[in-house]
């Protein structure tokens, strides 16, 4: 075996290239046979063109106040056809039984008369907005974008980690990983038949346009932004402009008699849809946090009006709160009359009677998460904490059983990862994103690998140094649709493993760094940048 993979282990759980040491698996033998013979100094220098393309392009994040280029490890994650076919079923699956525990939960309530979720997880829930209640989307639907964080266990199976149906970021790096591989590892797109995901734009913009009010023919959508002080705005600005419409912040819009409009050189322009990367607590400062000065004030009332579509929706976070998460698979069966494709990671829902008592002497085998967390924070592995670290977070979950869960640990798939100058395994997960149109749910083929990558770590999340993997899902060989070989809008083919740029000459994107204020910026601007800062990132 050539010297990158010399000294390489099979970790405690699943590995993904390899079912023994030296002998790949069918789906990443194109990729093992290019691998194999190349020097740690080629693979190194394909890896430095990696990180230099997302430097010059602004694909930044920052991690403890220092601005680096987002990790991309350059070597892929693959999914067989088949693996991936439960995979799109059962994301569709889940977020088709959320949208109904939505719709019932902010209006008639059945479900919680019944008792498949009891009144007190949504009466707790930090994320039910009794503002949103009776608030309904001209077509039915709450969720238009979802990413479901997805792990394989000790078997391989795929089973659901978290719903992320708020405000899903990280699909800009999705794209703009696919984009920079397709340079790096050429010889391995042409061996390997891979599904396109430069779709999503197009598909998103679809379903917003689908979520129009009533008697909208032609609708104006815009991407709502808190500004350049997000450490997601490079997702923003990608986006906005891959659909082609409009980047605005909340100074952009504003809403009279119900009516939302954009400020223009030409003049007020009425907005339809709005995509909104704001979170909820600074959407509309009438309704909510009062001091917010990137929001829109009127804004919840327009929707609840039907003169403007918020995607998504208003409240959708009491569908995503991590208690909620431990009932989803009795919304399958209760809403759809389904069982669950894909199952949830064993969980403990600590404010249940005799649980706690069952838990606490074995907070050092669990791992503990609070269910408002987002993008790892807080979350406690018991296997590596210390004495001190369980102490704290006992005492926490003691003083407030409803605010945390308990997961039973799971060794989370391996995938090679080039750390230094050889390849070691590295633990990952998945976040599929899904669009929802109302008619169908359509899952992007491949979602967003990241993988930790500090030895045996388990958490993944970019906020937390982890980096991110080009995740390939593998077109079925019987399966000769023009979706999966990627046709051009002429009809002809094109090469699966080719990736154009979405327009002629993209213009250059604004990093996704905090600039420093301009001259003259006032309180007001300080207080934008605070909000931008605070209301929240990529859900990384």
């Amino acid at each position: 075996m050539a010297d990158l993979f010399e000294e390489y282990r099979l970790g405690p759980g699943w590995d993904e290239m390899f079912g023994e040491l030296g002998m790949p698996r069918e789906t990443y033998e194109a990729l093992h046979a290019t691998l194999q013979p190349l020097s740690s100094a080629e693979l190194g220098v394909r890896a430095e063109v990696l990180a230099r393309a997302f430097l010059d392009q602004g694909i930044t994040f920052a991690l403890k106040g220092v601005e680096r280029p987002f990790p991309l490890d350059i070597v892929p994650r693959i999914i067989a056809a088949a693996e991936w076919r439960t995979v799109e079923l059962g994301v569709a699956q889940r977020i088709r039984a959320l949208e109904a525990f939505l719709a019932d939960v902010y209006g008639a309530g059945q479900v919680l008369a019944d008792g498949v979720v009891p009144r007190r997880i949504i009466a707790t829930s930090a994320h039910f907005l009794r503002a949103a209640a009776g608030i309904n989307p001209p077509n039915g639907v709450r969720i238009h974008v979802a990413g479901v964080d997805l792990i394989r266990d000790e078997q391989g199976a795929f089973r659901v980690l978290e719903d992320n149906v708020r405000i899903p970021s990280g699909v800009s790096y999705v794209m703009e990983n696919r984009r920079a591989m397709a340079q790096v590892l050429p010889e391995v797109f042409a061996a390997t038949r891979i599904l396109p995901v430069e779709s999503y734009p197009s598909m998103l913009l679809r379903a917003l346009r689908a979520a129009a009010p009533v008697g909208v023919t032609d609708p104006t959508v815009v991407v709502l932004s808190p500004g350049v002080y997000n450490s997601a705005y490079f997702e923003h600005a990608l986006i906005a402009r891959e659909m082609g419409v409009e980047l605005v912040e909340g100074r952009d819009l504003v809403c009279v008699g119900n009516d939302v409009a954009m400020r223009t050189t030409a003049g007020e322009q009425r907005v339809d849809v709005i995509y909104r990367r704001i979170d909820d607590d600074f959407l509309d400062p009438v309704h909510f946090r009062a001091d917010s000065v990137i929001g829109v004030a009127g804004l919840l009332n327009a929707a609840r009006a039907g003169r403007v579509t918020i995607a998504n929706a208003v409240g959708n976070g009491v569908a995503d709160d991590k208690l909620l998460y431990t009932y989803v698979p009795d919304l399958i069966r209760y809403y759809l009359d389904e069982e669950p494709l894909l199952p949830n990671v064993d969980t403990y829902r600590l404010d249940e009677p005799g649980v706690l008592e069952e838990v606490l002497p074995r907070v050092g085998e669990l791992v503990l998460k609070p269910v408002d967390g987002a993008g790892g924070a807080g979350i406690v592995i018991g296997s590596q904490a210390t004495a001190a670290e369980l102490a704290e977070v006992t005492a926490k979950i003691v003083a407030d059983p409803r605010g945390w869960i308990a997961q039973r640990e799971v060794k989370l798939s391996m995938v090679p990862t080039l750390i230094g100058n050889r390849l070691r395994g590295r633990h990952v997960d998945l976040r599929p994103f899904a669009v929802n149109d109302g008619e169908k749910i359509w899952v992007l083929p491949g979602g967003l690998t990241r993988v930790a990558l500090p030895e045996g770590a388990l958490v993944v999340n970019s906020s937390q140094g982890g980096g991110s993997k080009d995740t390939w899902v593998l077109a079925d060989a019987d399966d000769m649709s023009p979706h999966l070989l990627g046709f051009s809008a002429a009809g002809e083919l094109e090469p699966p493993f080719e990736v154009p740029h979405l327009s002629a000459e993209p213009a250059p994107l604004p990093s996704a760094s905090s600039p420093e204020p301009g001259p003259g910026a006032g309180a007001a601007d300080s207080q934008q940048q605070q909000q931008q800062q605070q209301q929240g990132g990529p859900r990384c």
